[in-house]
């Protein structure tokens, strides 16, 4: 890949439900579709990510929750997936157990960011799915990153669940990273004709102009049904407006990392 290392970004949100992981899988593999070599780690005790890109999580023989605890490198847990350029790093259950081994070590919250480092050479874009809670997992995500992109569902409260996350990005920033920005908001499970999600999509762009993605996600069927079948949805249906809103943003995002490279 040459002197360019990789933007390494996290994709959080401490609530469930809101398309973190469909985000996670979906611009990873948009982005690998537009030939950007991409890396997705897996960093979600639900493995879900790994599950939606057509690996079961009890059978992959290597896992982050390795790399945590320094019994394996990054590298020798990547698995190929269905696109050439996007790679994944698996989870499995086990992975809850890393929240313990990781309390009781020293720079408990560089553990992530130390394995990341070897391999940011090799990639464009590496992109972490983090946890739906603000636990270790999600604050080596953070430590690690040089950027938070988060997904907002719209619905009723949604800004105010964004105001916890804003205050652990801050606490982050001021004690273990301070280079961590924020990539941006993506409002997801859009819906035009619901009032509530319009006015929530408006409020999101009004008070945070500079931060809210320009493409919008739509509740899709075929994006609900692509996990199921082990494909993110451009493989899955690519005509499909959820495959389609997923590659304009990997259009958006790398229109604005890569004139300067890492910026």
């Amino acid at each position: 890949m040459g002197d360019v290392l990789a933007r390494v970004i996290a994709i959080c949100n401490q609530k469930g439900g809101v398309g973190k992981t469909t985000t996670s899988v979906n611009l990873a593999a948009s982005l690998a579709a537009a030939n950007c070599e991409t890396l997705l780690i897996d960093l979600d005790p639900q493995a879900n990510a790994t599950s939606s890109l057509g690996f079961l999580p009890a059978e992959v023989e290597g896992e982050i929750y390795d790399a945590l605890c320094g019994e394996r490198d990054l590298p020798g847990l990547f698995l190929e997936t269905a696109l050439p350029q996007l790679r994944l790093v698996p989870a499995t259950t086990e992975l809850v157990g890393a929240e313990l081994e990781l309390a009781n070590s020293a720079d408990r919250e560089r553990a992530l960011e130390r394995c990341i480092d070897k391999v940011r050479p090799d990639f464009q874009v590496i992109l972490i799915d983090s946890p739906p809670s603000l636990g270790i997992l999600t604050i080596n995500a953070l430590t690690a990153a040089d950027s938070v992109l988060i997904p907002l569902q719209c619905e009723y409260m949604a800004l105010e669940g964004l105001a916890s996350l804003q205050r652990t990005v801050e606490l982050v920033r001021s004690s273990l990273n301070p280079k961590l920005i924020y990539e941006g908001i993506l409002l997801t499970m859009y819906d035009g004709r619901n009032n509530l999600c319009t006015q929530v999509a408006a409020e999101a762009r009004e008070h945070l102009p500079e931060l809210v993605f320009e493409t919008v996600i739509p509740r899709n069927v075929r994006l609900s049904e692509a996990p199921s079948h082990g494909q993110p949805a451009l493989l899955y249906d690519l005509s499909s407006k959820g495959a389609l809103s997923y590659l304009e943003l990997a259009n958006e995002l790398l229109a604005r990392i890569q004139p300067n490279g890492n910026t």
